[in-house]
C-alpha cells in the first residue's frame, strides 16, 4: 500500500487482516507525516512517538495471533486535549491552568485503549474551548492545512487540522456549540456530533458531546462503535444499546429534507456557502429526496441569552485562575458579565430550553435538515472569531448551536470550495437519537 497517512481506518483494518501492512508500518508513516508538517500546523499537544510505537508493536502481535482487541486495534489516532488521558496534564488550551497529570482516562480515552487504538498525541484547542479558532495562550496558533494563513476553526482546532493533514484516520473532538462541526467544515473533513448522551463524557454538561472527526463517513461510523460504549461516570448518558454502526447509504427517495439557509440571527450567509449548500440540496432532490425550505427559528433573544449564561460561567472559572494568563479576548468577554443580575443570568440559562424546544418543533417534519455548517469561510489564523469582537462572539454558530441544545445528532461533510479554494461544509442534522439515520444520510450524500 502507498499513501499510508491518507489511508482510511476501514481500509487499514482490511490490510491488517490480510497481513498486507502492519500497525507498526502505519504508525511510522503517520509519525513521519507529523514530522513533515507539524512545525507549521501546530495541531498537537503531548505527542508521544515512543508510546505510540509501543502500542503499535503490541497491536501487530495481536493481529498476527488473530486476537485484535476491538474495532480500531492498531489504528493511529488523536484525542482532543480536554479529554483526560492518564498521566498527561489537561491545560484546556490556556496558560492559566496547572499542569497536573490526569489520574485516570476519561470515558472516550478508556474505550479507545480497550479497543487497541494507537494514541499518537492530544490535539490543541483555544482557551477553555470558547473560540472558533486555534488561537491559544498555551499553544502556538493552530493553522488550517488548506491555507496556513487561515484558522482551522475550533474549538477542536488541532483535531480538524490533524485529520485534514493526514495525522492518522481517527480523531476525537468535543462540541458544545459547534466545536466538532465548525472545524470539520473549514478543514474539509467529516465531523459528527452525536445525540446528547450517546458518547459518555466526564464531566457531563448540557449540550456537550464528544465525537469523531475523520476523512470519511465510514470511518466516523466505525469510530462510533467504540466511542459510544457505556461508562457509568456520565450520569446524563443514554442507556446502553446495541447499534448497527455499519451505516450504508440511505435510499434518497425515503428522505424528507428541510433546507435551512436563513440563520435568523448572526452573520449573513456568504454567497459561495449558500450556493454550495443549495447545490447539495439539489443533488438530493435529483436523486429522489423531498426537499422543502425551512424557515429560521433562532432569535436574537435566544442567542444573546445563551451568550450571557456562558459569559457568566466563564467569569466564575476566571475567579479561580490567573486571568492575566488567559487570552485578553476571553477575559474581556467574561468580564462583561460582571454587571449582570441573577435574573439576567437565569433568563440566559432559560434560553437553552427555549432553543431546544424551538429546534425540535421546527425540524420535526424532516428526516434531515440541510444547512451550512458555518455562514462564512475561515478567518485569519490569528483572529479569535469571525467577528473578532468579544461583544459579538457567537454570530457564526446559528446553524450549529441549536442541535447542541436540542440534543439532535448533526454531521458536517465537505460539499464544495470557496472561490479561493477553501473547503465549505454542509451540515446534516437528524431526528433526536437517530444517529444511524444521520450518518446514513451523510453516506448517501457521498454517492450523489
Amino acid at each position: 500500500m502507498t499513501g499510508l497517512p491518507e489511508t482510511t481506518a476501514t481500509e487499514l483494518l482490511a490490510a491488517y487482516r490480510s497481513g498486507e501492512v502492519s500497525p507498526v508500518e502505519v504508525t511510522d508513516a503517520v509519525l513521519a507525516r507529523i514530522d513533515e508538517r507539524e512545525q507549521k500546523l501546530c495541531a498537537l499537544y503531548a505527542l508521544d512517538p515512543d508510546a505510540a510505537r509501543d502500542a503499535a508493536a503490541a497491536s501487530e502481535r495481536r493481529w498476527r495471533a488473530g486476537t485484535p482487541l476491538g474495532p480500531i486495534d492498531g489504528i493511529p489516532l488523536t484525542i482532543k486535549e480536554n479529554i483526560a488521558t492518564r498521566g498527561t496534564p489537561k491545560p484546556m488550551g490556556t496558560a492559566a491552568t496547572r499542569l497536573d497529570p490526569s489520574p485516570v482516562d476519561a470515558p472516550v480515552a478508556a474505550r479507545i485503549r480497550e479497543s487497541g487504538g494507537v494514541l499518537l498525541s492530544k490535539t490543541t484547542m483555544p482557551d477553555f474551548g470558547m473560540l472558533t479558532s486555534g488561537l491559544s495562550s498555551f499553544h502556538e496558533p493552530t493553522r488550517n492545512p488548506w491555507d496556513l494563513t487561515r484558522t482551522p476553526g475550533g474549538s477542536s482546532a488541532g483535531a480538524g487540522a490533524a485529520a485534514a493533514a493526514g495525522y492518522g484516520p481517527l480523531h476525537v473532538g468535543t462540541d458544545i456549540g459547534g466545536s466538532i462541526r465548525l472545524p470539520a467544515g473549514w478543514c474539509g473533513i467529516v465531523g459528527f456530533k452525536p445525540s446528547f448522551g450517546r458518547v459518555p463524557v466526564d464531566p457531563p454538561f448540557p449540550g456537550r458531546a464528544a465525537g469523531p472527526m475523520t476523512r470519511t463517513v465510514a470511518d466516523a461510523a466505525l469510530f462510533m462503535r467504540v466511542l459510544s460504549l457505556p461508562d457509568a461516570r456520565d450520569h446524563l448518558s443514554l442507556p446502553p444499546s446495541e447499534q448497527d454502526w455499519s451505516c450504508p447509504p440511505a435510499e434518497p427517495s425515503s428522505l424528507r429534507i428541510g433546507l435551512h439557509l436563513d440563520p435568523g440571527v448572526g452573520l449573513a450567509v456568504d454567497p459561495a456557502v449558500r450556493d454550495a449548500v443549495t447545490d447539495a440540496a439539489r443533488r438530493f432532490e435529483a436523486a429522489g429526496a423531498s426537499v422543502e425550505v425551512v424557515e429560521p427559528w433562532l432569535t436574537r433573544e435566544m442567542l444573546d441569552g445563551l451568550d450571557r449564561f456562558w459569559r457568566t460561567r466563564m467569569l466564575a472559572e476566571l475567579e479561580e485562575l490567573d486571568a492575566g494568563a488567559v487570552l485578553p479576548y476571553i477575559v474581556e468577554w467574561a468580564r462583561s458579565a460582571e454587571g449582570l443580575s441573577a435574573v439576567d443570568v437565569y433568563h440566559g440559562f432559560a434560553q437553552m430550553d427555549a432553543i431546544a424546544v424551538a429546534t425540535l418543533r421546527a425540524t420535526e417534519p424532516y428526516d434531515i435538515v440541510l444547512s451550512p455548517t458555518c455562514q462564512v469561510p475561515p478567518n485569519a489564523f490569528d483572529s479569535p472569531s469571525p467577528t473578532g469582537d468579544p461583544a459579538r462572539p457567537f454570530e457564526h454558530v446559528a446553524f450549529t448551536v441549536p442541535y447542541n441544545m436540542s440534543g439532535q445528532p448533526a454531521v458536517s461533510v465537505d460539499c464544495g470550495r470557496t472561490p479561493d479554494g477553501l473547503p465549505i461544509g454542509v451540515q446534516l442534522a437528524g431526528r433526536r437519537f437517530d444517529d444511524i439515520g444521520t450518518l446514513r444520510a451523510a453516506a448517501t450524500f457521498d454517492t450523489l
